[in-house]
């Protein structure tokens, strides 16, 4: 969703950081639909777990939120493209990541030291910028020993859920949300991820990866192109 909410935002005259805001604000509606489709894997979680990362990932988010907020807006326009980029590949290397995860994950025991420190950086990326972060939610929890793709679907969305409200709240307190296209925004895309989830079942997988991976490489060289 960010590879085409952020560009359009910017393209029609939304300053970059209140584009990114902004943004975040039109896809957080999906975040919550996807976390109540996975309660009975996070019910099944200790509950002590599920708070501690949630308080890991509400601390993430806001910590991104403000380094975007205090990010000189020349300078954030200047690694924009960078950031696409990032992301664009990320998505790209999604299933090998995944491949890689799963081969790894007999170390998880051994790895699950970093979970909470790995959770910590992912969530202040998210904070700042959305593009990718589930890919690098689920390689987390995937390296560090948890073995069930639900449960780790699972806490994706939870962890999502909370960092990205939160990082949310804060530009909104900021004053850094272009009110008008974002609620015009966000109904639109409540709607095109209800419409879109029956449509793309009709699409080959490998079409649509296929076609999210030319969006974004497709936004990145506009971005760089722009300077």
């Amino acid at each position: 969703g960010s590879f085409l909410t952020f560009p359009a935002l910017v393209f029609t005259g939304v300053p970059p950081i209140v584009a990114n805001a902004t943004s975040a604000l039109a896809v957080s509606p999906g975040y919550l639909g996807s976390t109540l489709g996975f309660r009975p894997e996070l019910r099944a979680l200790p509950m002590t777990r599920l708070r501690r990362e949630m308080l890991i990932a509400a601390v993430g988010g806001v910590a991104g939120a403000l380094l975007l907020l205090v990010t000189p807006a020349k300078v954030f326009s200047g690694i924009v493209p960078w950031l696409l980029l990032f992301a664009t590949v990320l998505f790209a290397a999604g299933p090998a990541i995944a491949r890689r995860a799963r081969a790894g994950a007999a170390d998880g025991p051994g790895l699950a030291r970093w979970r909470e420190p790995g959770l910590l950086a992912v969530a202040i990326y998210g904070g700042y910028f959305n593009g990718g972060l589930g890919i690098l939610l689920m390689a987390l929890y995937t390296l560090t020993g948890e073995g069930r793709i639900h449960t780790v679907n699972a806490l994706k969305n939870l962890n999502s859920l909370v960092l990205s409200w939160l990082s949310v709240a804060a530009f909104v307190i900021a004053g850094a949300i272009a009110w008008k296209e974002g609620l015009l925004m966000m109904v639109a895309a409540t709607a095109g991820g209800f419409f879109g989830a029956r449509w793309s079942k009709r699409l080959p997988a490998q079409a649509v990866r296929i076609g999210v991976i030319v969006t974004g490489l497709v936004m990145t060289a506009l971005f760089f192109w722009r300077g």
